[in-house]
């Protein structure tokens, strides 16, 4: 059980590593003097879903939620 508890708390780690950093590459979301202009309607701002932006919006929820199962079953520690 101990080797079990060393594998979980090394992905809860890396889990945590990977979060920091994704979370430090995405942009701010405050629209700045663009929003004034409109220039936040442009083909980019309308297709975020698909850009890199979106794919580290949802790279980021799986990897909470992940932090926080793990966490959960660290926490436990009935294994």
């Amino acid at each position: 059980m101990a080797v079990l508890k060393t594998i979980v708390t090394v992905v809860f780690v890396l889990i945590c590593l990977a979060l920091t950093v994704i979370i430090l590459m995405q942009e701010g979301k405050s629209a700045g003097l663009g929003a004034i202009s409109g220039a936040a309607d442009t083909y980019w701002g309308k297709n975020k879903g698909r850009s890199m932006e979106g794919m580290l919006v949802k790279m980021t929820k799986a990897l909470v939620a992940l932090f926080i199962l793990i966490a959960i079953v660290l926490n436990i520690g009935s294994f």
